[in-house]
């Protein structure tokens, strides 16, 4: 690693620490010759396999732009869009492959998406899935109605679970069993991502 200011070549790592939860290490660094001191980032390299056969680096704001589109006109913040796309990216380390089609990053941000928004999902979903007919949407509409029906009855058995269990008792019934419902309300179920992974080489920054 080259020194930033003298562009030396040699240098010493006077500290390290890890960054972004672990998925990178900070190294603080003195230069041999002129004797200031600069920063690195090591971080393992995600490769994303295009349809041309290109491969380039996993990007955050890639995913955020591409779902920001659908979300036009929907009530997600930019909060959230990082959020979704912090999960995509987990979900993409988390396979364990040097190398992934770029389709399987689309795959990971089904499931987020549309526990995010509907029309949002449906919207991003159209595109990546390549919708041709109205049949396809009535389809998709289905499948999303089955998955939202399930979570609703998966809340109310959980809800009706926290009220039950305060019966007989003296002590905030009431309050008991809306912790309950409320409980039942955040469950759910999601949709398993495909991702993308790190290869055994890792990048370096200044």
């Amino acid at each position: 690693m080259r020194c930033p200011f003298c562009r030396n070549d040699d240098s010493r790592v006077v500290d390290s620490r890890e960054a972004d939860e672990g998925q990178a290490i900070r190294r603080r660094r003195s230069c041999t010759a002129c004797g200031k001191r600069f920063t690195t980032v090591e971080e393992a390299v995600l490769a994303v396999v295009k349809r041309s056969g290109v491969t380039e680096p996993f990007s955050r704001d890639k995913v955020v732009r591409g779902v920001a589109r659908a979300c036009q006109g929907r009530p997600v913040d930019q909060d959230a869009l990082a959020l979704l796309a912090h999960k995509v990216e987990e979900t993409v380390r988390a396979s364990g492959t040097a190398e992934v089609p770029s389709h399987e990053v689309g795959m990971a941000i089904l499931g987020p998406l549309r526990e995010l928004d509907a029309v949002a999902y449906l919207r991003f979903a159209s595109v990546y899935r390549n919708f041709s007919s109205v049949a396809d949407f009535e389809a998709e509409i289905a499948d999303l109605r089955g998955r939202m029906s399930v979570e609703d009855e998966q809340g109310d058995r959980a809800g009706s679970g926290g009220a039950s269990s305060t019966a007989g008792t003296d002590e905030r019934p009431d309050d008991d069993g809306a912790e309950g419902a409320a409980a039942g309300d955040r469950s759910g179920t999601s949709m398993p991502g495909r991702g993308e992974a790190s290869p055994a080489h890792a990048s370096t920054r200044g």
